[in-house]
């Protein structure tokens, strides 16, 4: 499992019952996750003195109970990025705190890489993987179909100080950009994706993970340059195994530019059990 023990500022107190009970800085919040299905041994301690309990309504969705005052948002540090806070109303807080095995793992090879190095970033969400790339000395063209979104990751770039750096920033709908970058003729030597399970495009156009994945990735290698970096993939979708992934990328990087392939479950570990969750699952294509 790919894990980043690096953390200060999050940390995964405890899980059980369907929940977890994590520290964002000095707030706690207690959050459910479908991965957890062993029970809860104590409702104890943090577990009855959280900020923040959000609970998931059998109709959908879920609302957040705030126990104690929050601000509207705060920052935590992971080493030096920086990134803005705030549960969302959907569960989320703003950040996957998973995700900095890759972030470690992208800077290195960015820095490492003796040349300048420009990205990519797919499904881009609020920036973590743009923040990394762009802390490391690349250019970053950074895509999410939300408006929203895209402003949240402008400001975290700010926030961590690399608002001076070549970072572009583009609200469109991913798989139409891809196609138009196809067109321009623009090159990336290194692309990373987040897709969802399922989406639909500006025109109605449905997306699915198994059926779409792989003619998806098969059209960003058409906009890579001919000496690429890397390539990382990650999926929160059950069902879909690393090796998935791995061939995957063997069929479309590997046979064609050599290099090595990477996959397996990402994830976080749990402060009071020593145990590991999983969050997701990844596949890195690297030169």
């Amino acid at each position: 499992m790919y894990a980043s023990q690096q953390w200060k500022d999050y940390e995964l107190i405890d899980t059980g019952g369907g929940e977890k009970l994590e520290r964002w800085g000095d707030i706690i919040l207690r959050r459910p996750d479908p991965q957890i299905i062993w029970p809860l041994e104590k409702e104890t301690g943090d577990w009855r003195n959280v900020h923040g309990h959000y609970h998931r309504s059998s109709s959908g969705g879920g609302n957040w109970d705030m126990k104690k005052p929050i601000p509207e948002r705060w920052t935590i540090s992971y080493d030096e990025l920086k990134f803005y806070i705030k549960p969302t109303n959907f569960k989320h807080t703003g950040l996957f705190p998973e995700q900095a095995a890759n972030w470690s793992w992208m800077i290195d090879k960015i820095q490492n890489a003796g040349r300048p190095i420009s990205v990519l970033n797919l499904f881009a969400y609020t920036g973590g993987a743009t923040v990394a790339s762009a802390y490391a000395g690349a250019s970053v063209v950074h895509v999410d179909a939300a408006k929203g979104m895209v402003q949240w990751a402008k400001e975290n770039v700010q926030l961590s100080g690399l608002g001076d750096r070549p970072v572009r920033y583009i609200t469109d709908d991913v798989f139409k950009f891809v196609q138009r970058e196809h067109r321009r003729g623009n090159r990336y030597d290194a692309i990373i994706m987040d897709p969802p399970s399922y989406g639909r495009g500006p025109n109605g156009e449905t997306w699915k993970l198994e059926q779409n994945l792989y003619p998806f990735l098969e059209s960003c290698t058409g906009i890579l340059t001919d000496n690429p970096l890397f390539v990382l993939i990650n999926s929160y979708t059950t069902g879909i195994s690393p090796t998935v992934l791995s061939n995957m990328l063997t069929m479309t990087m590997q046979n064609k530019y050599g290099g090595k392939i990477s996959s397996g479950e990402i994830g976080l570990p749990i402060t009071a059990s020593n145990m590991m969750l999983p969050c997701g699952i990844l596949g890195r294509w690297e030169s």
